[in-house]
């Protein structure tokens, strides 16, 4: 069964970014529809996938990861605005029999991102 994952790793401090907010949202003809939200674990990782089987589905997604609560939480302290505040990454499936990985690699002025499997 295909599924979505997502993961996140603080490159400042080298470890997993445990207890930050993610957001997923499904993009239709401009419009978004918020699917579910979840707070990583201390792997970093959501602990269940944000979608799997059907409910995954061809199309245009969104990820919203809170980076700047995530970095203040950690008593980190950020200006305001803050560099990075919602890291959001827009992506597409095109095959949704296969699983889709997306994670985070972030700092507080920094972030990348790949296709995982």
């Amino acid at each position: 069964m295909a599924k979505l994952t997502t993961h996140v790793l603080n490159t400042a401090a080298g470890i997993p970014a445990a207890g930050m907010r993610v957001e997923l949202h499904r993009i239709d003809a401009g419009s978004t529809t918020l699917l579910c939200t979840a707070d990583t674990d201390a792997d970093g990782r959501c602990p269940t996938p944000l979608l799997q089987g059907p409910a995954l589905r061809n199309g245009r997604y969104s990820l919203a990861f809170h980076v700047a609560a995530y970095f203040r939480s950690l008593g980190l302290p950020l200006r305001e605005p803050p560099f990075l505040d919602v890291v959001v990454i827009d992506f597409g499936v095109s095959d949704a029999a296969q699983n889709h990985h997306v994670p985070l690699l972030v700092s507080p002025w920094s972030y990348s991102t790949y296709r995982g499997s």
